[in-house]
């Protein structure tokens, strides 16, 4: 190949990301906020989805730019969750000779074209609920405060006039009670 050639298709190239990234980057940005925490985060994993999407021999042989598009960020966004570690119990990790998982990243997934993932989803969020309601009350109330209300432990611990230790023990039963009950979702998910 002549060097005239390959440079119409490296401008080629260049053109088609450029129309890409104008036509989907601020829709992947809002898609990618609503599935994480940090503005930051969702910056970078928008960085990733770019960067692959770059490494493209040709963009243009893609049947559906926009469901690759999407797929790749779904994919980014588990990656990122998979990456994070949590020492404040912010999610269920289970630390398994093969390494740690995580359900949180599940429950956050869209399951919009996936009927076993909504099934899973349902399943799991009825299997907590039992399982929460077999807490003490000031458990419970602490575990359902931080994580799906977001409150932290000081805010949770200033309400109720009590120690900050109280409270982080209290919500270290839960956990521990909660890791034991919803084992065996964990486990139909690894096989």
């Amino acid at each position: 190949m002549d060097s005239l050639y390959l440079d119409k298709m490296a401008e080629k190239q260049s053109a088609s990301l450029t129309e890409v990234v104008k036509n989907y980057g601020s829709q992947l940005l809002r898609f990618i906020k609503g599935k994480v925490s940090k503005v930051e985060d969702a910056e970078d994993i928008l960085q990733e989805v770019w960067y692959q999407t770059s490494r493209l021999t040709n963009i243009d042989d893609l049947e559906n730019v926009s469901a690759w598009l999407y797929s790749v960020t779904r994919n980014k966004i588990t990656d990122n969750y998979r990456k994070k570690k949590s020492d404040s119990l912010e999610d269920y990790v289970y630390e398994d000779e093969d390494g740690s998982f995580s359900i949180k990243e599940i429950l956050l997934a869209d399951d919009s074209n996936n009927p076993e993932l909504k099934m899973f989803k349902d399943i799991f969020w009825d299997e907590l609920m039992k399982a929460l309601e077999e807490l003490p009350e000031n458990q419970r109330r602490v575990f359902i405060q931080n994580e799906i209300e977001d409150r932290t432990l000081q805010e949770i611990a200033d309400e109720e006039n009590e120690n900050l230790k109280t409270i982080i023990s209290r919500k270290g039963y839960a956990v521990k009670h909660l890791r034991v009950k919803l084992r065996h979702l964990y486990n139909e998910l690894k096989y």
